[in-house]
C-alpha cells in the first residue's frame, strides 16, 4: 500500500532483450506493487518499449494494479502468439534434457542457419510481424498518445543515419514501437515518414538523454536485462557470439554513463561557474541488473516465447526488486545507488580524473 510520507518520483528506463525483457517484467511489477514509486518519465527500446506502452497505457487505465494486470495480460499474449509463430521452439525432448536453455535447440540453430543465408526482404516478403497483433490487442494508440502523467520516450535507429531517433508520446503508433524492437534479420526496416528504422538497441539501449531535458526528477532507475560484466572470457563460438550481443547492445548505454560521468566530475570539482551550474541536471543513477540473475542464459533464450520460461525470468525480477528496495529504496532522491567511477568507468582516464 502507497505511503505519502515515502512517495517518491523516478525515470524508468527500460533496455531490449527480447524474452529476456520478462525479467524486466517482474522488476516492474514489483515497483507497482511496491505502490510507492512514480513513474515520471518511461524510456524503452524494443522488448522495453512494448513493456512502456503497455505500463503507460496500463496506467492510465487502471492505475497501477491495471498496470500489472496488463503486463501480465500482453506477456500471456507474447507466449500464446510464439506457441503459434515463433520457428525457434523447443521440441519437447529437448526442454526434457536441456531445462530452459536453447543452445542446444535444433530448431533456433536451424533457423539461425537459415536468416543468415535469407533476409526478411526475401523470405517474409509481406512483413509479417505477430507481435504487431499483440500490441493492438493490448494498446489503445490513440488514447496513450494523449497520456497526462506519463512521458514516454522509445528510442530506434535510423537505418540511413546510424542515429537514434526518440519517439515521444504524442508519436508513439504501432509502427513506431514495432521500429524500436525491428531486428533486421527478422523483419523488414519499419517504415515512418519516409526513414526507415531498426531495433533501438544499436542506438540507445535505452536511452537516457530524454531525461535530461524533458523531465523535472534527477532519478533514473536502468532494468539491465544485458549483463554488463561476464567472466570469463568465452571460449566456443556459442559463448562468442553469446558476449557480443551483449556488449553491442550495451555500448550506446556506456557512452552515456561517460558523459554523465563527466558532468558529475564538472560539477563536484567546482569546474562550473556558479552562474552556470543551474544548467546542468545532477542525474542520480540506480540500476536494477541481471548480470547475476541471468548469468546462466544466452542470446539463444532471447527467441524463446515459453510462458514456464517467461515466468521464470518474470519471478527472478521480482526477487532482484526485492533486493534493491530493501537496500536502495531511501537514497531514490538524494544520492546514485550505482558507482560509476567504481563500476562502469574505472579504467576511463580523462583530465577530470
Amino acid at each position: 500500500m502507497a505511503n505519502p510520507e515515502k512517495y517518491k518520483r523516478i525515470n524508468l528506463a527500460i533496455q531490449g532483450g527480447g524474452a529476456h525483457g520478462a525479467f524486466a517484467w517482474g522488476v516492474i511489477d514489483r515497483l507497482l506493487e511496491d505502490g510507492n514509486i512514480h513513474f515520471e518519465g518511461i524510456s524503452g527500446t524494443s522488448a522495453g518499449s512494448m513493456m512502456a506502452v503497455v505500463l503507460a497505457h496500463g496506467l492510465l487505465v487502471g492505475g497501477r494494479e491495471g498496470a500489472r494486470e496488463s503486463l501480465y495480460h500482453f506477456w500471456q499474449d507474447i507466449a500464446k502468439s510464439g506457441a503459434l509463430n515463433n520457428p525457434c521452439k523447443q521440441l519437447p525432448w529437448e526442454k526434457f534434457w536441456f531445462g530452459m536453455k536453447m543452445d542446444q535447440s535444433v530448431l533456433y540453430h536451424a533457423f539461425n542457419s537459415f536468416t543468415n543465408w535469407f533476409s526478411p526482404y526475401q523470405w517474409n516478403v509481406n512483413d509479417y510481424n505477430p507481435l504487431k497483433e499483440v500490441l493492438l490487442a493490448n494498446v489503445d494508440f490513440a488514447l496513450l498518445q494523449q497520456c497526462p502523467f506519463t512521458k514516454l520516450f522509445l528510442s530506434a535507429t535510423n537505418v540511413r543515419t546510424g542515429q537514434v531517433k526518440i519517439f515521444k508520446t504524442n508519436e508513439i503508433t504501432p509502427e513506431a514501437t514495432l521500429a524500436s524492437a525491428c531486428l533486421p534479420n527478422l523483419f523488414k526496416a519499419v517504415e515512418i515518414d519516409g526513414e526507415y528504422y531498426w531495433d533501438g538497441g544499436y542506438s540507445g539501449n535505452p536511452s537516457l538523454f530524454p531525461f535530461f531535458y524533458h523531465v523535472e526528477s534527477n532519478d533514473i532507475v536502468i532494468i539491465h536485462v544485458n549483463p554488463l560484466e561476464r567472466p570469463p572470457p568465452p571460449e566456443t563460438p556459442a559463448e562468442i557470439f553469446n558476449r557480443i550481443n551483449e556488449i553491442s547492445f550495451n555500448s550506446a548505454l556506456l557512452r552515456e554513463f561517460r558523459s554523465i560521468d563527466f558532468i558529475h566530475n564538472l560539477i563536484d570539482k567546482g569546474w562550473i561557474k556558479d552562474e552556470f551550474k543551474d544548467r546542468f541536471k545532477y542525474i542520480l543513477l540506480h540500476s536494477i541488473s541481471a548480470d547475476k540473475a541471468l548469468n546462466d542464459l544466452s542470446v539463444a533464450s532471447k527467441y524463446s516465447s515459453d510462458w514456464d520460461f517467461l515466468y521464470l525470468l518474470y519471478n527472478r525480477g521480482r526477487a532482484k526488486t526485492d533486493e534493491w528496495l530493501n537496500r536502495h529504496y531511501d537514497k531514490i532522491g538524494k544520492q546514485s545507488s550505482l558507482n560509476l567511477n567504481e563500476k562502469l568507468v574505472k579504467n576511463h582516464h580523462t583530465k577530470t580524473d
